[in-house]
């Protein structure tokens, strides 16, 4: 994977398990929760590598920033996820867009398909064996432990925001960066 996207997948990640939470502390609370995670880290990555699909998009990102959580968080609640004081930068490494198309992916397992296969031609991919399954096909575990994060009602607003860009990028031939 390439380096320069490392923050905005971590960044990201977080955000959406921060906006769309895992089963509570429950019996099995950390096992859910670390599941859900592996899901949306997975649904960005593939999100991430879609959206840059070459190691010079990646790098422009890292020089330029993603944009920030401001609007995400305001769709789905300010006060809930409102900027912390103690941890602001890392809200400022969300990319919304790469966050709409990973709720895309988390909330349909075949157009997450899709996208997973397109990801194998990838120069992020390239020398790495990626395995997208607890994305593509979630078993029951998986969507109990992510039942929030893979709501496609709850998704909406956020997955609404760039859904034609996505389709329009796996569509095409190669994905360009919007």
């Amino acid at each position: 994977m390439t380096a320069a996207l490392s923050p905005v997948i971590a960044a990201t990640t977080r955000w959406l398990v921060t906006a769309f939470p895992a089963a509570g502390p429950a019996a099995g609370g950390t096992f859910r929760a670390a599941l859900a995670h592996a899901q949306a880290r997975q649904a960005v990555t593939a999100a991430a590598w879609l959206r840059y699909p070459t190691v010079m998009d990646a790098s422009l990102v890292a020089m330029a920033g993603p944009g920030g959580s401001a609007r995400l968080d305001e769709l789905v609640g300010a006060g809930v996820l409102g900027p912390e004081p103690h941890e602001p930068a890392w809200r400022s490494w969300v990319d919304e867009v790469v966050a709409s198309w990973a709720a895309c992916l988390l909330a349909s397992p075949a157009l997450a398909r899709t996208a997973a296969g397109r990801l194998s031609r990838s120069p992020h991919a390239a020398g790495l064996t990626h395995d997208f399954r607890r994305l593509t096909r979630p078993d029951d575990l998986d969507r109990e432990a992510a039942a929030l994060l893979r709501h496609p009602d709850l998704l909406d607003r956020v997955a609404a925001l760039h859904r034609p860009s996505l389709l329009s990028c796996l569509a095409a031939e190669h994905c360009q960066a919007a």
